[in-house]
């Protein structure tokens, strides 16, 4: 079955140009079932190019999905038209009296900042917390792991002196465990970050279980044991280009960054990049729907509690 989008947004023609299966809202009102309620909160200062990355992903499973784009607040993002974000966003406040089977928040390009120190810190402990109560899963990408893991656990992230940029191996820590499902015993996956959780931090909560990590990157994917929150601190949704688009991006602006690790041909920035977590990052997505979303969700999510 497929997602379920706006017929307007510019995500729509690409997915099916690309021959994934997704579907505008008047197609979607024909199905007499009961599709999955998806949030999206997008925090990436490319709203679009974010939106087509994660509903890739989330095109690759049997499930009917209507997904609702939601913003934290009214600042005009600079990288993405006002008039897009009027058409196809909401905001939380007007979407907090709902409850949903899943929630995502992706990462934001916040990693110097301490975070009381961002403008939207309040409102971001405020969906945090209503999470909790009104979505059954919660799936947080990178900055959004780390503050997610700050604001539940009081772990504070650390500085790395370099910027973590790169395709990594990990290992796969728990193969039973229903996240998991699939994957090979080492896989890759993209990270762009410059802070880190210690591997012991995680390891040290016993409501948290770490299902992958690398030598390199450290801690990739963990999950509370109830099923209700996961952690991601790399990004499974990118593009072939996303790590060449940023390095070429710091390069411009005088940072002197580090070629991203296992990325190019020869590690050449000239060359092609070598794309190796496509696989991982969709089973990844689909995994999370079905067993800690579908499989677990109450079928009137009015019911749905702490």
């Amino acid at each position: 079955m497929p997602i379920k989008i706006p017929a307007e947004l510019p995500a729509l023609e690409k997915l099916l140009d690309e021959n994934i299966f997704a579907m505008d809202d008047a197609r979607a009102n024909t199905q007499n079932i009961r599709p999955l309620q998806l949030g999206i909160l997008n925090l990436m200062p490319n709203k679009i190019e974010t939106e087509l990355q994660i509903l890739r992903l989330l095109s690759n499973t049997p499930l009917q999905i209507n997904v609702d784009l939601i913003r934290i607040d009214q600042v005009a993002p600079k990288n993405t038209p006002a008039s897009h974000m009027h058409t196809f966003y909401q905001y939380f406040s007007d979407i907090k009296y709902k409850k949903y089977d899943g929630l995502i928040i992706t990462g934001a390009p916040l990693g110097n900042l301490e975070y009381e120190e961002v403008k939207y810190w309040p409102q971001m402990v405020e969906i945090l917390d209503w999470a909790r109560g009104n979505v059954q899963s919660s799936f947080y990408l990178c900055w959004a792991a780390h503050a997610a893991m700050y604001h539940f656990y009081g772990i504070q992230r650390e500085l790395r002196n370099n910027k973590l940029s790169g395709v990594f191996k990990h290992k796969v820590l728990d193969a039973k465990n229903e996240l998991m499902r699939g994957f090979d015993p080492e896989f890759y996956a993209p990270h762009s970050r410059i802070a880190e959780i210690p591997s012991s931090s995680y390891h040290q909560i016993d409501d948290i279980e770490v299902q992958a990590e690398s030598e390199q990157a450290g801690v990739y994917i963990a999950a509370t044991t109830d099923k209700r929150m996961v952690f991601v601190t790399g990004h499974p949704e990118y593009d072939a280009c996303t790590l060449d688009q940023e390095y070429k991006r710091d390069l411009d602006a005088g940072i002197s960054p580090r070629v991203p690790v296992n990325y190019y041909q020869k590690d050449d920035p000239n060359a092609p990049c070598i794309v190796q977590w496509k696989s991982h990052g969709n089973l990844l997505l689909t995994n999370w729907l079905n067993y800690f979303v579908y499989q677990t969700t109450p079928y009137d999510l009015q019911s749905l509690s702490n």
